[in-house]
């Protein structure tokens, strides 16, 4: 009998599950983003190899979260530029006697602040990107399609134990 694991997504967590002679028949498949069906690509009875796609959602929404991010991203890598040379200058007059302490440390405490903004505009860049990855629904093992419940659009609320999209059987295409 083949091993199977099962991981069940559960509003910020995971719980998985595993066993040497355990093996999952039946497997109910959603998305981990909300969205809208936008295309099944599988019907019952069709064999599927591990990683097949067998829907996606509508990704424009994803698609305008995954680019505004990019443009934050841009922004805040201007920003921390920016904010560098004005330390580098709060430096050299600091140096020079020209300045106080109270100038220079002002702007080594913006120059953190960018450096922290920066970091947050890639995270989210890194989440966006990532959503919009998961709007497609794969095959995460070779099976059998039992039902697809959830047809073109069918709305999908993540959030809020979202009903099952495609149901795989397990067993060799």
């Amino acid at each position: 009998m083949k091993q199977h694991m099962v991981v069940i997504a559960l509003a910020g967590g995971c719980l998985v599950a595993s066993s040497h002679t355990w093996a999952a028949d039946t497997i109910e498949l959603t998305t981990r983003v909300s969205g809208v069906v936008d295309e099944v690509l599988v019907k019952p009875g069709q064999r599927v190899k591990k990683g097949a796609v067998l829907l996606r959602l509508d990704k424009t929404i994803l698609q305008a979260h995954a680019d505004e991010a990019a443009a934050e991203q841009t922004r805040a890598q201007a920003d921390a530029a920016d904010d560098k040379r004005e330390l580098d200058r709060a430096q050299e007059l600091f140096d020079r006697t020209v300045s106080s302490t109270s100038e220079l440390d002002a702007a080594a405490l913006h120059y953190a602040r960018s450096q922290a903004a920066l970091s947050a505009a890639s995270a989210r860049r890194v989440i966006a990107l990532k959503n919009l990855s998961d709007a497609e629904l794969k095959a995460p093992f070779s099976g059998v399609v039992s039902a697809v419940p959830g047809g073109p659009g069918t709305v999908v609320a993540a959030d809020c134990q979202p009903k099952p999209l495609v149901v795989l059987r397990s067993g060799q295409p």
